[in-house]
């Protein structure tokens, strides 16, 4: 695949085009550290198959996109603290536009994953001419608030991965993104490890050595509209065996959106496993045809 370049002002965004040209426009948002590589190229192969015409990128601080360096920010403390962000999420959500426009798409569905699931629904309350369905997997809410966000994570999660340490060196960067892998793997499906090296592999330097992009992400603060606000409709997905997020945390996200429909996997955890590729992108699928019909 050839890596493109779209522009929000000064900031690069990577991205590139998974093919299903002819298709129906749909952006893949993926969650924060990691690259637009570590969406399984079988789930893309399912979504083309469905009739859609397939782009990923990188999010600004990931991957091949514009990093912010010099602005340090711990991943717990940016989330809950208060300081000035190195960008807003008004910025993030900004980049997918400029993508959308580097595509030649004057809208598209949009799917997003992990923290790029709370991307998805920002992004379509920025630019909501723009957006015509939104799905969001293992993902919180745009509305949540500090106090509801300490009950949605589950943070001995959080301490286990922080817990990992691994060798400065390209063969450590690879051990550590798999052992992140497996951390987040379905319980309920086989871990598919040639599946995982395939992406992580790509990646030219590991993206979860540095935690430093991942406090920026997410402390890229908000100050838009609420969920009750949108108008397109939304498919909330979401595993009962997320070892990072509660299932309040997509119950909020479906209360929130008008006419949202909340699917609740068995044995997902917090990542795509082969298994649900089929079913999610029938999910996919089907949200783009209520938009289609013009049904909410």
């Amino acid at each position: 695949m050839t890596t493109s370049y779209a522009h929000n002002g000064p900031v690069a965004i990577a991205y590139e085009d998974l093919g299903g040209t002819g298709g129906d426009p749909l952006l893949l948002v993926m969650g924060s550290a990691v690259t637009r590589h570590w969406w399984p190229r079988g789930f893309a192969d399912e979504l083309i198959g469905r009739g859609f015409h397939v782009a990923a990128y990188d999010n600004r601080d990931a991957g091949q996109s514009t990093h912010f360096p010099t602005a340090k920010a711990a991943p717990v403390t940016a989330l809950f603290g208060r300081r000035v962000p190195a960008y807003t999420g008004e910025d993030v959500a900004d980049d997918a536009a400029a993508v959308m426009d580097a595509m030649g798409w004057d809208g598209a569905h949009l799917f997003g994953h992990s923290n790029g699931g709370l991307n998805v629904q920002r992004i379509a309350l920025r630019h909501p001419s723009r957006v015509r369905s939104i799905a969001t997997s293992a993902a919180v809410s745009s509305d949540a608030t500090r106090l509801q966000l300490l009950r949605h994570i589950r943070f001995g999660t959080v301490a286990k991965m922080a817990r990992l340490s691994f060798p400065d060196t390209p063969q450590g960067d690879v051990a550590m993104a798999l052992a992140v892998s497996r951390a987040l793997a379905s319980p309920g499906y086989p871990f598919d490890e040639a599946e995982a090296l395939s992406r992580i592999e790509k990646d030219e330097a590991s993206p979860i050595r540095d935690n430093g992009p991942m406090g920026r992400q997410l402390g890229a603060h908000w100050s838009g509209g609420a969920l009750a606000g949108l108008r397109v409709p939304a498919v909330v997905l979401h595993g009962d065996a997320d070892q990072l997020l509660r299932l309040s945390a997509a119950r909020q996200i479906a209360a929130a959106i008008p006419g949202a429909r909340l699917v609740i996997t068995p044995g997902v955890g917090h990542d795509l496993p082969r298994g649900v590729w089929p079913k999610y992108a029938d999910e996919i699928r089907a949200v783009a045809d209520r938009a289609s019909s013009g049904i909410g």
